[in-house]
């Protein structure tokens, strides 16, 4: 087992991995639901008489958000799975 203060500075580098993570995953997700909310503004004549900007920064925004918080999670579960699986069985188990 390792003290405390290693399990303190792998805790802090799995957060680490999954803030990167998830901002690069609400990037991405912030362009590919902004390209669409964009375009059919300008083309759907429904889109452009019922989505102001609030509701398409909130379109936009709800599918970063989702994103960052879905990708953030798993990597850092993932993250502390593996460590878990390593701290467990240090002769089994090669990661």
């Amino acid at each position: 087992m390792g003290s405390l203060d290693q399990k303190l500075a792998m805790a802090k580098r799995c957060s680490h991995e999954g803030v990167v993570a998830g901002a690069k995953a609400a990037i991405v997700a912030g362009f590919a639901a902004a390209i669409p909310t964009l375009a059919s503004v300008r083309m759907l004549p429904w889109a452009r008489y019922n989505l102001n900007p609030t509701a398409q920064a909130l379109i936009v925004s709800t599918a970063a958000g989702m994103a960052y918080f879905v990708v953030a999670d798993k990597t850092v579960l993932a993250s502390a799975r593996k460590n878990s699986f390593k701290d467990a069985y240090p002769g089994n188990i090669s990661a």
